[in-house]
């Protein structure tokens, strides 16, 4: 079979690689979309290697037809061969094929394209990890998203209204601010006119302060942030993209109960994540299949051109997930 694979200077091509072996609780994964993440430019930089036993090409959701099965998969689930699927996976997602343990799958949602369901198992998983295994968020809590036009804050804006919370996000313009007008956040925060900072301390004087918070930018903002939020917050951490730094005062922190969280999905342990996605399913696919809780896909290209749906995300310019099409 074909997969995308890193150059030594970086760049990548579309070669040939080992047929996947599936293991006797493992299915064979016939892929027909692959999303992006940005954890996949860390990997193709050599930052965020996968984890062992996985294949070297980067890929961390997929959507595509159960074509083989393991001996033992039809004793322990009542997946078949022709079923339409969904997967989170550790890493192989670019490629024509992937080998995938049982558990790591979702069946696609009624109503759902290939595209949107390759969009949702990272996003959806990470999403649900944060608002409410992290975060323990419930209705009537206000939750801070910065970065509202990345792909993981079109699944949460729109998954933490389904649930009932008020939602603040960042965006870095009026222009961006349109166009995640549709997700629903109660406040739109435009960093180049505005201090997130000073908005979540009016925030606080108003008696609406921030319960939870993800953050994927982090840098020097993050902490003058925190003395600003309500008593006993989550403020959960999931990337740094404007810098590893920040300063903090400690005593703002015991006093206030305010909680700082580091979180990723993908060195989770494989047991935790297959529980992660039953609950998916169960509370969040009726969701889904009844229109409340749909990815945004911004733009969808075939595997072949890797590079320039990669440089979408180095560009930041997507509002929203960034598919691949495979075949």
């Amino acid at each position: 079979m074909k997969a995308i694979l890193v150059n030594d200077d970086r760049t990548l091509r579309w070669d040939d690689v080992p047929d996947p072996v599936i293991g006797t609780e493992e299915v064979l994964v016939k892929i027909e979309a692959a999303a992006l993440n940005r954890a996949d430019l860390m990997q193709r930089e050599g930052n965020y290697p996968p984890p062992p036993g996985c294949p070297e090409w980067m890929g961390l959701e997929i959507a595509g037809t159960i074509t083989e099965m393991g001996k033992d998969v039809p004793a322990k689930s009542a997946w078949k061969v022709g079923d339409k699927v969904c997967a989170l996976l550790g890493g192989g997602g670019y490629a024509e094929y992937a080998a995938v343990k049982y558990d790591m799958l979702m069946p696609v949602p009624k109503g759902c394209s290939t595209v949107e369901a390759a969009a949702m198992p990272e996003a959806f998983a990470t999403a649900y990890l944060n608002l409410f295994h992290e975060g323990g968020l419930k209705a009537g809590d206000t939750l801070l998203m910065h970065a509202g036009t990345s792909g993981l804050a079109s699944v949460v804006i729109p998954m933490a209204k389904a649930f009932g919370a008020r939602v603040i996000t960042t965006v870095r313009s009026a222009e961006k601010a349109k166009k995640i007008a549709h997700l629903g956040a109660d406040l739109v925060v435009q960093t180049d006119t505005q201090d997130i900072v000073e908005v979540l301390r009016q925030q606080l004087d108003e008696g609406r302060p921030v319960t939870v918070a993800i953050d994927c930018v982090g840098g020097e903002t993050m902490g003058k942030c925190l003395p600003y939020l309500e008593h006993g917050a989550r403020w959960i951490m999931i990337a740094a993209l404007a810098g590893q730094h920040t300063e903090i005062d400690l005593r703002n922190i015991y006093r206030r109960n305010v909680r700082i969280i580091g979180s990723t999905l993908r060195s989770r342990a494989p047991a935790f994540k297959a529980q992660l996605l039953a609950a998916l399913v169960r509370d969040v696919w009726p969701m889904v299949e009844s229109g409340r809780v749909k990815p945004t896909i911004y733009k969808t290209l075939p595997i072949t051109e890797a590079e320039a749906a990669q440089d979408i995300l180095y560009r930041s310019e997507n509002v929203g997930k960034v598919v691949m099409t495979v075949g």
